[in-house]
């Protein structure tokens, strides 16, 4: 196995990256808000200055372009800082601010193959995780906030077999004292407010199909909501089915998925108020099952 090479895409203020660092070789991470760069670049001086930590201030884009893109700083609480335009009744909570751009794929495709890759953009991780796999990037883990059940779709139809849930507001609860795994063995580590939680082995909760996390995404609602995968489509095991990625995993597929899983959490919608949630999403190698397919 090469480097392992981790992107925190939406890194906000860095407190994900302190538990990459002890997972990975490399991490890259990207963040249009500069002040929050620069307060991460001195949080983590020692290193970048030995190579084991790249910050990019950038905004991610659906597109390559050598522009400035707009950008809307929250003045008030900085995870909620977007790049899309916020609606008119929220404006007024944000100042407009222009950055330079750049595409998931092209920053992958400078610093190397991903080990694992976190996308929380708010309000954007969807055209981030579609510029990925359009470019043939399909990460062994990954992880995408899920406001939109597009984005379970889009995984599903890419080949992503087996799937977690993570309540967002319960991370520092669940994993404010934990044992994590790593290159040097088991460690303890404390998750704190607003990360994105465990990855992959460091989940403590049971992996779901995605037959069965449909229902159990649609009980908990859209929200705060990270997918994390592991994908290994070449082998398998005993714990590992086999997965075969379907050459028609186009937009009709992604979008009959987003239908139905829509469909499935409109029942608790009315009676539920939503809370922000994490979804971990772990693939494993699979066929892909009778009630979703990714043809």
């Amino acid at each position: 196995m090469g480097a392992r090479v981790i992107y925190d895409f939406g890194m906000n203020n860095g407190d994900d990256v302190e538990y990459y660092l002890l997972k990975a070789d490399r991490v890259v991470g990207v963040e249009a808000n500069k002040s929050l760069c620069e307060e991460v670049a001195r949080r983590f001086s020692a290193e970048i200055d030995n190579g084991r930590f790249v910050v990019l201030n950038v905004a991610l884009a659906a597109n390559e372009s050598t522009g400035r893109v707009p950008f809307y700083l929250h003045k008030t609480n900085h995870v909620l800082s977007q790049l899309p335009r916020p609606a008119d009744g929220e404006l007024a909570n944000f100042e407009k601010v222009e950055v330079p751009s750049r595409t998931a794929a092209s920053i992958v495709q400078e610093f190397g193959e991903p080990w694992y890759v976190k996308i929380d953009v708010e309000h954007f991780d969807l055209p981030v995780l579609e510029n990925l796999f359009s470019a043939g990037i399909a990460p062994p883990e990954i992880s995408a906030e899920a406001h939109d059940a597009a984005v379970f779709a889009s995984l599903v139809a890419n080949g992503y077999r087996s799937f977690n849930l993570v309540d967002g507001l319960s991370v520092p609860r669940l994993y404010g004292t934990t044992q994590i795994a790593t290159p040097n063995g088991s460690k303890a580590f404390c998750f704190k407010e607003h990360s994105a939680g465990p990855f992959g082995e460091d989940i403590r909760t049971p992996w779901e199909d995605p037959n069965t996390f449909l229902y159990t995404l649609a009980s908990a609602g859209l929200g705060w909501k990270d997918a994390k995968s592991p994908k290994v489509s070449e082998r398998t095991s005993t714990d590992r089915l086999n997965v075969t990625r379907s050459s028609s995993s186009g937009k009709s597929a992604i979008a009959n998925l987003r239908a139905t899983a829509n469909r499935t959490a409109t029942y608790a919608a009315s009676t539920r108020t939503l809370e922000p949630r994490m979804i971990h999403r772990k693939s494993r190698p699979s066929a892909a099952p009778g009630g979703i397919t990714s043809s």
